[in-house]
């Protein structure tokens, strides 16, 4: 469905410096305008990403010019088959000038974390990432201890390399608020990348364009976007279709064999709300919604055995879902 032309648009400063945000990492980062889009997104709903492509399509460039543009704090690591959950969290040493023990924070202690190939990290390490990406605290002994406002975790992980390499829970994959699928570029957009690995020498080393509080004043913007309760009920169907599928589609009900959860639906109304807020317009159409529907039901429905013994992939399941529950 086309967003209409009438659709009215608004505007803040914060939307101004998250707009600029956007073209400037598209002037850096040539063709993955959905990629860069999707993460504004992510930022502007508070959640987290997981980013799946083949090494070298600017997925670990993506999330550093993200993070590099807000003023907070940014931390990358490279997960590794001998991580251990402590080089994560922190540990706690010993100062024998006061004879007691400093915990020392980690790098989950940052604002923005990237974490480059999280699959390959055993479960242990990741599941240190469950509390901290939930909960926003992370407890150690008896203390717990709160993470910041601004706080995002960004994973990769690449999609053909399964050799020392550990899926993702599905309880971690559902803390996911997006999982985004990167594609290679046009030849046209490849021919740009050339263009801009030329003039390498001429790009700016580093640009901040808004701040923390800009992004929190934000977010409490985004959550006043106005929705219609028919947009509400919409979200609601497309995501009880996915457990009940036989209700709205033969085929459907043959591909899925478990639907998404409530905090699917919570995500999918709140990214498209986010994600009329970035566009500047006033309020969430039926656009908004399915253009968030991929990215947010991609990690959180099952596909069959019968789907994946005809190599039916998520994409075509939740075309297929867009295509058979009524738009109101």
């Amino acid at each position: 469905m086309r967003k209409k032309a009438n659709t009215l648009k608004t505007s803040s400063p914060e939307n101004h410096s998250l707009e600029n945000l956007q073209k400037i990492i598209e002037t850096q980062i040539i063709g993955q305008k959905n990629l860069i889009e999707n993460l504004l997104v992510s930022l502007l709903a508070d959640g987290h990403v997981l980013i799946e492509g083949m090494p070298g399509l600017a997925k670990t460039t993506a999330a550093k010019a993200v993070a590099q543009g807000v003023r907070a704090d940014f931390h990358r690591i490279q997960f590794t088959p001998d991580l251990l959950p402590s080089d994560l969290i922190g540990t706690e040493i010993y100062i024998h000038e006061k004879s007691n023990f400093t915990f020392r924070k980690g790098p989950l202690f940052n604002n923005i974390l990237l974490a480059d190939e999280i699959n390959r990290a055993p479960a242990k390490v990741q599941s240190a990432l469950l509390e901290a990406m939930e909960e926003k605290q992370i407890t150690v002994g008896h203390h717990t201890y709160k993470l910041p406002d601004l706080y995002m975790v960004l994973a990769t992980q690449n999609p053909i390399e399964q050799e020392g390499t550990y899926n993702l829970p599905e309880a971690q994959l559902d803390r996911f608020l997006m999982y985004i699928v990167v594609n290679y570029p046009t030849p046209e957009e490849e021919r740009q990348i050339v263009e801009l690995a030329e003039n390498q020498h001429v790009k700016a080393s580093t640009f901040q364009v808004t701040t923390q509080e800009e992004i929190l004043a934000a977010r409490g913007d985004v959550l006043k976007v106005p929705i219609n309760s028919k947009l509400k009920d919409y979200v609601v169907s497309l995501i009880t279709a996915t457990r009940d599928p036989v209700k709205y589609d033969d085929v459907l009900a043959g591909w899925i064999a478990h639907g998404a959860s409530p905090r699917a639906t919570l995500a999918l109304i709140r990214c498209a709300k986010a994600l009329a807020w970035l566009r500047g317009d006033a309020y969430v159409t039926p656009h908004h919604i399915q253009t968030m529907a991929l990215p947010i039901l991609r990690h959180r429905i099952l596909p069959s055995s019968e789907a994946e013994m005809e190599n039916v992939e998520r994409e075509r399941i939740i075309k297929r879902l867009l295509e058979v529950v009524a738009v109101p």
